[in-house]
């Protein structure tokens, strides 16, 4: 069982992982993950808490049941961890990989502002019978600026790239999220592979930054998936809200990040459904564009 890291898993599986969802603890389609800074006897420990701005380095590990440090992982798209970073205000993320020491202690770079953070770590632990999210909270000292949820939009833009977003977040469903990349108005078709797959998408719920459910469809050389334009993903809102979403790819041997902010829609075919946008399929397919 591999399918439950926000962003990491299930790309060899294909739509036939979706019902996995429930099988982990904490991870079921009506709750969020990385909510818990402890879970299955696993706990994310920080060295410290309590961070100045800049670029920092920071150290964790993660203990196991037995209290002591975990060194031995399940490598989840070529990394035994993965880690994200982002402010309470969902400014600022940062998807990186740190390194561990024989001992078990992790180390990476982050750069920081001032304010409270939210740090991720997405882990299979060596003997567990799946992928876990952890989260832990994190206050950087110096004045906080707050920044304002960004409006809700359908068009990313990263320097020259832009990323639309196609297809809905429903609540309790699994629906497919699809991210066509093109670069000055010409569809990129060449992506590089990342951490073996075209894409990884992190997907946020404002308010808590409960950990979204988030599988890539299909990967490099599996003599289906192209290399671009489109990133196809798979997402389970654990309920009605806001959510932010972060994409990473690669093109020119840069990763970029391509941000989202998207709202839940009610899907039509849910008998409890009484959305009068969506009173048929065909609302339901165009329901997206009401909320950018």
């Amino acid at each position: 069982m591999q399918n439950h890291a926000g962003h990491d898993q299930a790309h060899h599986s294909g739509h036939g992982s979706h019902g996995d969802h429930s099988a982990h603890g904490g991870h079921g389609s009506s709750q969020a993950g990385g909510l818990a800074v402890s879970e299955n006897g696993y706990t994310l420990e920080l060295d410290s808490t309590i961070l100045t701005a800049g670029v920092r380095q920071i150290s964790f590990k993660v203990t196991g049941p037995d209290g002591q440090a975990v060194t031995e992982f399940v490598p989840e798209h070529e990394k035994e961890l993965h880690f994200i970073a982002v402010r309470r205000d969902t400014s600022g993320f940062q998807h990186v990989h740190p390194v561990r020491d024989e001992k078990g202690t992790w180390s990476t770079e982050l750069t920081l502002e001032p304010g409270d953070w939210r740090f991720f770590t997405d882990i299979h632990p060596a003997g567990h019978d799946g992928t876990m999210t952890l989260g832990i909270d994190v206050a950087v000292a110096g004045p906080y600026d707050p920044r304002p949820l960004p409006e809700a939009t359908h068009v990313a833009r990263v320097g020259e790239y832009a990323v639309t977003l196609d297809g809905e977040l429903v609540p309790g469903e699994a629906s497919e999220l699809t991210l066509t990349v093109s670069r000055s108005d010409r569809p990129v078709t060449d992506l590089e592979p990342y951490l073996a797959a075209y894409g990884h998408l992190v997907a946020l719920r404002v308010g808590d930054l409960g950990y979204l459910h988030v599988h890539p469809e299909g990967h490099p050389g599996d003599g289906v998936t192209a290399p671009g334009p489109e990133i196809a993903f798979m997402a389970v809102a654990p309920s009605a809200g806001t959510y932010r979403l972060y994409l990473d790819f690669q093109h020119d041997g840069v990763v970029r990040t391509a941000e989202f902010t998207v709202r839940t829609t009610t899907a039509a075919s849910r008998p409890h459904a009484a959305s009068p946008a969506a009173p048929e399929h065909g609302g339901h397919h165009h329901g997206h564009h009401a909320h950018h």
